[in-house]
């Protein structure tokens, strides 16, 4: 018979492989089950072409040296390099993008709810933060905020809410790595206030705790 200690070493290893244990994370929002395989869709990734038939430019992607047109409300520009524009990222768990800004230009608050961020300012200077999930105990969801400036690096975890605010007066530029090969965004104004169908004026009333007419105004900006 064994000793107490290599049953007892044996039993931790079995329940901690358990504890660790997980379905694969998905590249998707969301999998509806379908039992008719004429309608279904590959998930987690794309369909991997012939190895064969592979070219060099399957891994390739031209043009972010260049600027990005940033004439508009925000006043940035985001340039995605992921699976659905540089195909050889299937599978390889990584994207990146330029970001654009132009003085007090604004990458609002969102999320990206597949992936970590890091973010490299090649040029000006960006004001970037990030909040925290909620907290127990009623206690305030806590904000980091750091100055950035070239050669500067900051991280934003994984699914948390996140923004990057040029304060400078002449153009901004920085790059972002990302551990996903689709990390998805979720611009929060635009998916509080611009759904499709909207949400119930009366629940986001609620929830803000403001009139009705707030919300109103506020989704018409947005819808």
């Amino acid at each position: 018979m064994g000793s107490p200690f290599l049953i007892t070493l044996a039993t931790m290893a079995l329940f901690s492989s358990l504890a660790i244990a997980s379905d694969p994370s998905p590249l998707q929002d969301f999998c509806v089950a379908i039992n008719d395989p004429k309608t279904a869709v590959f998930v987690n990734g794309k369909i991997c072409k012939d190895p064969k038939v592979v070219k060099a430019n399957d891994f390739f992607f031209r043009g972010l040296n260049k600027p990005r047109n940033t004439a508009n409300r925000q006043g940035s520009n985001v340039t995605a390099v992921n699976v659905n524009n540089l195909a050889g990222l299937n599978t390889l768990g990584v994207s990146l993008a330029r970001l654009d800004f132009a003085p007090h230009g604004l990458n609002p608050p969102h999320t990206h709810p597949r992936a970590t961020e890091v973010l490299f300012v090649l040029e000006g200077t960006l004001h970037v933060g990030f909040v925290t999930s909620n907290p127990p105990n009623n206690m305030k969801n806590q904000l980091f905020t750091k100055t950035l400036n070239p050669g500067d690096v900051f991280v934003f975890p994984e699914g948390l809410i996140h923004f990057q605010f040029n304060f400078g007066k002449t153009n901004a530029v920085a790059f972002a790595g990302f551990g996903s090969q689709n990390p998805g965004v979720i611009t929060i104004a635009n998916a509080v206030f611009g759904s499709d169908p909207l949400i119930s004026p009366a629940v986001l009333a609620k929830a803000f705790q403001v009139d009705k007419k707030v919300i109103d105004l506020l989704e018409a900006q947005f819808s």
